[in-house]
């Protein structure tokens, strides 16, 4: 046993010293004796266990089936059954048999070997912690290991809202009447990206749209003045039959020479296809990675940094509530279940708290 105590010693201090100033070696090694000393110390015999991967690619895909009975996005879906993969395909061993210790080995071995920062490894530990409670819940397992492994302490960086100017090149940053719809209705409606892309014409109304949101829930979204004008221009200038209001191109790679044709007869720029009713698909929608690629390069020219889809709820609800929107009337127009994922977005400065101090306290 002393042979044992020995040489984790060693291994320990090997593994501290590229931490460890030259000068404390020493002392640490002295304190790693004195704390070891009433221990026993022995190399843990592994039990051999068969591994069966179909057993846990069977609940995985029952798991995924009930998150998506809940109506839960394809794009939420898709990272639940990546966390899950990633996971069991590292710890080799049937669910049933998976402990805390193995759990947070995964996680160190993300953060050490793998360089995934600690926001990463708190996502893929929030989705394996989602599937050990939805086991549990359905009594499956008895115990959660994920009961002991809790998130990481991340530094939390405040993120911003695009000021008014910010907005304004932006939209000087769009090139044609398609991408101008795209940042109104972003900066108006305060939508996700994947749901501005399922909008159907149809589901436009005078001033509103009904949105098939998050967690299978409807509700309206609002159209502002200046949307209002973006929008009919841009759809002005449809000649396509295509349901969506931000339709996909037929294949491109198929299509570079017509596309180049239309560019020059037209006079008008290569993304201007959607003017040409045989360049656009009869059914389907852009993705949201699509739309993202769109909108950050709008944000390039205009000389804004950090432009994305996801921004402009962030500014909407910031500006909103700083005119003096409720915030619960904030919360449900962003689609929200509860005001404290609201708090998450706003941008709330020192002088917005000095002011709202000098208004309502006396």
């Amino acid at each position: 046993m002393s042979d044992q105590k020995e040489k984790f010693k060693d291994e320990l201090i090997i593994a501290l010293t590229p931490f460890l100033q030259p000068e404390y070696i020493e002392a640490v090694k002295a304190k790693i004796t004195i704390l070891t000393h009433n221990y026993e110390i022995s190399k843990a015999e592994n039990e051999i266990i068969v591994y069966e991967g179909d057993v846990n690619e069977r609940i995985v895909k029952r798991y995924l089936m009930a998150k998506t009975a809940q109506g839960l996005s394809k794009r939420t879906i898709e990272f639940y059954q990546l966390s899950l993969e990633l996971f069991f395909g590292e710890i080799q061993k049937p669910f049933t048999q998976i402990t805390a210790d193995d759990i947070r080995y995964w996680i160190a071995l993300k953060l050490s070997r793998d360089g995934v920062s600690k926001t990463g490894v708190n996502n893929y530990r929030r989705n394996i912690s989602a599937f050990y409670t939805w086991l549990q819940k359905e009594e499956i397992l008895l115990k959660n290991p994920m009961n002991k492994v809790p998130p990481l302490k991340e530094t939390k960086k405040k993120k911003h809202a695009f000021e008014l100017l910010d907005l304004e090149l932006i939209r000087m940053g769009c090139r044609d009447e398609r991408q101008k719809a795209m940042v109104e209705m972003l900066t108006s409606t305060w939508c996700r990206a994947d749901e501005l892309v399922n909008i159907r014409t149809d589901d436009v109304e005078e001033g509103r749209v009904m949105i098939h949101g998050k967690g299978d829930k409807y509700r309206y979204v609002f159209i502002n003045a200046r949307a209002k004008l973006a929008l009919d221009v841009y759809l002005n200038q449809r000649k396509d039959n295509n349901p969506y209001l931000f339709p996909r191109a037929k294949n491109i790679l198929g299509n570079i020479d017509k596309y180049s044709r239309h560019a020059k007869e037209t006079g008008t720029g290569a993304w201007e296809w959607w003017k040409d009713p045989e360049m656009v698909s009869e059914d389907g929608h852009i993705d949201e990675s699509t739309l993202g690629s769109i909108i950050r390069k709008i944000g390039q020219r205009a000389g804004v940094k950090n432009v994305h889809p996801h921004r402009f709820r962030r500014t909407g609800a910031t500006m909103a509530l700083r005119a003096g929107m409720p915030i619960t009337t904030v919360s449900k127009l962003l689609g929200h279940e509860s005001i404290e994922t609201t708090q998450i977005y706003l941008d709330i400065s020192d002088k917005d708290l000095e002011q709202a101090h000098e208004k309502y306290v006396f």
